[in-house]
């Protein structure tokens, strides 16, 4: 079996210029919901406060794709 794992949400915000709000990474886990991506990297929680917000709204909506959020191995993560 074959499963997508989508990581815009956290490495495409790498991309130098491009910073995303919570409602825009919310818009985007939906619509990479309704094209099947089985995990979608929500971000990385520790990064921010709106980091963190962003990752709460993806989670409350019920999404089919599970939810994953970046961590270091690092106890403060």
């Amino acid at each position: 079996m074959v499963m997508i794992l989508d990581t815009t949400l956290r490495d495409g915000e790498q991309t130098p210029g491009v910073s995303l709000s919570p409602h825009e990474k919310l818009e985007i886990a939906i619509k990479l919901d309704e094209l099947g991506v089985d995990i979608i990297e929500a971000g990385s929680a520790i990064t921010s406060k709106g980091e963190r917000e962003g990752i709460k709204a993806i989670t409350s909506q019920g999404l089919r794709a599970e939810i994953c959020s970046f961590a270091r191995a690092m106890i403060v993560d």
